[in-house]
């Protein structure tokens, strides 16, 4: 027999905040497609942009079809996967398994969906300016389902083996971040380098849009994290200022250090500072109080700068650094729920954190969180992408990478740009 948790009243306010949130998280793809564009080379703009509204389309189908059965459907053995009673979102509308909620479960459907979206899009930047989009849309549609729903059900179904093991994750440190950053790295590796890489320089073509992308995810991770909290309470109010105050951290540590290294303080450094900060917050923002809030933001903004020079010592090409911000800022975040985790933030918390003298217990905890996600998320990605390699091939022809992939994969340019008139000009 099919288990369903008795489903609570279904509360107006807690419905349509989650229905605000869910808009705010689907807000944050398109920001990360600009975010991502700013930094690419002109000639490859629009297929930037092109990867992150194509892995809306992608993931949403995947999404209904399977992925939501496999990642919140009762637990078909082991606490790996979920089963397959939801398929199609058949009986969706029935309580979500072992999760109380006071929204209609289609909410919680959409809300989930989204971050499964931005998981997906994050990816594209680690294969920037050398991945067919077809391969792309396969790897996407594959991925999807094979990584982050299986992924999913272990952390945040209530049967999922790593939530059993008592890990706190509360809107995807290990889920969204770090998995976003070991399937990077794995598809890069697999990849190979853009072609030039290091010697030639690649510096962004639009530093303007890289700041509006960046103001667009701030804006909408506010309702990535707080929108976790699934209610419109006290806890969704601190999640969301623990957010801001994490992203704030984040670019000062970032500015503070890269003045420090090379004397000046760059609106890229800013921007991807801020974007550390809310990465390494994730995890943990329904857990810490405002102040640690800060000083998870600053730790990673220090940290992810020192850590884009890993590309270089090791030479693999994750072309716009998702591996030094999203997996690095990714593990940051979950190892500071086992130090910072107050139950006075919130009750659910069993353990204090250790710099709160509750042991090191929940850091154990999220350490094998990190090591879990890390090892199957690049494991399955890495044979995804090698499977691809081998079959209907992963890069283009080193003339349409030249080329530009706007060109080559899409017959279009992001800009049309004419020669000036010598009309009038005197010699």
């Amino acid at each position: 027999m099919h288990l369903l948790t008795t489903a609570a009243p279904v509360d107006a306010g807690d419905t349509a905040w989650i229905i605000v949130c869910t808009a705010l998280v689907l807000l944050m793809t398109p920001g990360l497609a600009f975010f991502y564009t700013g930094m690419v080379r002109s000639k490859h703009a629009l297929a930037m942009i092109m990867q992150s509204f194509t892995a809306i389309a992608v993931v949403s189908i995947t999404w209904v079809v399977v992925g939501y059965s496999l990642a919140f459907d009762t637990d078909a053995g082991g606490g790996l996967v979920g089963g397959l009673h939801l398929v199609g979102l058949a009986h969706a509308e029935q309580a979500v398994p072992g999760i109380p909620l006071t929204v209609p479960p289609l909410a919680f459907v959409a809300f989930q969906l989204m971050f499964a979206i931005i998981t997906a899009a994050l990816i594209s930047g680690a294969s920037a300016d050398r991945m067919r989009f077809g391969a792309f849309v396969t790897f996407v549609a594959v991925w999807s389902v094979v990584v982050y729903a299986p992924l999913a059900h272990w952390v945040w179904s209530p049967t999922g083996w790593l939530h059993r093991a008592g890990l706190l994750d509360f809107a995807g440190g290990t889920v969204v971040e770090i998995c976003s950053g070991a399937s990077a790295l794995a598809l890069a590796l697999v990849l190979g380098p853009r072609r030039g890489w290091p010697r030639e320089m690649m510096a962004p073509h639009n530093l303007p849009l890289t700041l509006l992308g960046a103001g667009l995810l701030w804006f909408g991770w506010i309702g990535f994290n707080a929108g976790s909290a699934l209610t419109a309470g006290t806890l969704a109010a601190s999640a969301a200022l623990a957010t801001h105050l994490s992203g704030v951290g984040g670019m000062i540590g970032w500015l503070a250090l890269e003045k420090r290294l090379t004397g000046k303080a760059t609106t890229l450094g800013g921007a991807t500072g801020a974007v550390a900060g809310l990465v390494a917050i994730t995890p943990a923002a329904g857990f810490v109080a405002p102040v640690p809030a800060i000083l998870v933001g600053v730790v990673a903004g220090v940290v992810c700068l020192f850590a884009i020079r890993l590309k270089f010592r090791f030479r693999y090409d994750d072309s716009l650094d998702v591996v030094a911000v999203h997996y690095v800022g990714g593990v940051i975040g979950t190892i500071a729920v086992g130090l910072l985790a107050a139950t006075a933030v919130n009750p659910a918390v069993a353990h204090q954190g250790l710099l709160l003298g509750g042991g090191l217990g929940q850091v154990g905890h999220q350490l094998l969180g990190v090591l879990a996600a890390s090892a199957f998320a690049f494991g399955a990605s890495y044979a995804i992408a090698w499977a691809l390699r081998a079959t209907i091939g992963l890069r283009v022809t080193p003339e349409e990478e030249h080329e530009g992939l706007d060109s080559s994969q899409h017959a279009e340019t992001a800009y049309e740009l004419t020669a000036t008139s010598s009309i009038g000009r005197t010699s």
